[in-house]
């Protein structure tokens, strides 16, 4: 069994907060400051250039996805870090239309993550050749697979609601019409159990700075199944997902498998934080931690539904079919959420009034549940929310 006591105590968790957002940042590992120290004065500062050789930093974004690779059932070999998440759906949906020449519409759903849409927006713009980008209502993407579909393209865990899309359901239809499939698994990894490989997914794409810890702007991951990784092309052909970076060749070829889709050079610091967080994550099961994550969220629908009943569940209310998160409607749910973080309680809000929680595991017990939901019916009943400070808008919320 997973001892989520003695991860808590590894992570840095400031004096009278409850830390409900790891699902929009993760909270610092204890050991990260002093890991990526020692990279930064043993490798950087005694090392030098000579570090690409000597402390492998080359080869750290494919060790780094070996490990990221086991949160999500993908096999060594099939994951490499590097770059932001939208250029990783920029690379994911490049290389699957053009394994489609025939076909001309991305297929995606209007609770998507909005920078995926403006990526696959703006490629097929560049491409400038037919391709149409549709929305169908997150319930009802099944009902719009067909065979004029070149690309299904979803979020598995609504960014809002936390809405669950049943992975291996719909890759399996949308397989059995000749579409290829993309997952976006940023509200997934380290959040729910993923089995891309047992779903037999064609692609994933992710983040690293949410549930994994990895520290604001931490590098994003993508996953090609193996069984496409070695003739999918590269839209952007960097440096790095050359066959032969120092050959200096001026004509690009493809690396072999999944180093083809590294772009830049790798940000080494961020990747070493990352490291650390994964040290944790090595010491529990997926399993535990979607088992816990389902108990600390229904205890919170329960107790605010009970305690609270002017806000409105806007989650799934079963535990199976939503990410590790719950989200309560409330018209005033911005200035809510303001003075709850005031009062030491930290969630995060989406419009248009929705207040959203996070409950991981690693860091959040059942007391801090029940605590939380104490400090809410206080902000809601006694309106400590109605007040000037708490509804100006911050740029982010």
């Amino acid at each position: 069994m997973s001892n989520f006591e003695k991860t808590k105590s590894m992570f840095h968790l400031p004096d009278g907060m409850i830390y409900l957002d790891g699902n929009s940042l993760g909270p610092l590992p204890k050991a990260t400051p002093a890991h990526v120290g020692d990279m930064l004065t043993k490798e950087w500062g005694d090392l030098l250039i000579t570090g690409w050789n000597k402390a492998d930093w080359m080869g750290q974004p494919g060790r780094v996805g070996d490990r990221v690779g086991k949160l999500i059932g993908a096999p060594a070999g099939s994951v490499v870090m590097g770059d932001t998440l939208s250029i990783k759906v920029y690379q994911a949906v490049a290389s699957a239309l053009e394994m489609r020449p025939d076909r001309k519409i991305v297929l995606s759903d209007n609770g998507n993550f909005p920078t995926d849409l403006y990526m696959v927006d703006g490629l097929l713009r560049s491409l400038d050749n037919g391709h149409s980008l549709q929305l169908a209502n997150p319930e009802d993407v099944e009902d719009a697979l067909s065979e004029d579909i070149a690309v299904l393209m979803l979020t598995e865990v609504d960014y809002r609601t936390g809405r669950k899309h049943d992975m291996k359901v719909l890759t399996e239809k949308a397989h059995a019409l000749g579409i290829l499939v993309i997952w976006d698994l940023a509200h997934s990894a380290g959040a729910v159990e993923v089995d891309l490989a047992g779903c037999d997914a064609d692609f994933a794409v992710g983040c690293t700075y949410k549930y994994l810890n990895g520290g604001p702007g931490a590098p994003a991951f993508i996953y090609v199944a193996t069984k496409h990784a070695d003739r999918v092309r590269p839209a952007l052909s960097g440096w790095m997902g050359h066959d032969s970076p120092f050959a200096f060749d001026l004509d690009y070829k493809a690396g072999a498998g999944i180093e083809r889709m590294r772009v830049g050079t790798p940000p080494v610091i961020a990747l070493t934080a990352l490291e650390s967080s994964l040290d944790i994550w090595d010491m529990v099961s997926m399993t535990d931690v979607r088992a816990k994550s389902i108990e600390l969220c229904d205890l919170f629908i329960a107790e605010v539904e009970k305690r609270c009943p002017q806000l409105t569940l806007n989650s799934p209310r079963d535990g199976t079919q939503r990410g590790s998160q719950v989200t309560f409607k409330f018209d005033e749910g911005y200035a809510a959420m303001q003075a709850l973080i005031d009062h030491g309680v930290v969630g995060d809000f989406r419009a248009p009034n929705n207040m959203r929680f996070g409950f991981t595991p690693l860091y959040i017990d059942e007391g801090e549940v029940v605590a939380a939901v104490d400090i809410l019916v206080d902000v809601i009943e006694q309106k400590l929310w109605d007040k000037p400070q708490y509804k100006q808008r911050s740029r982010v919320t």
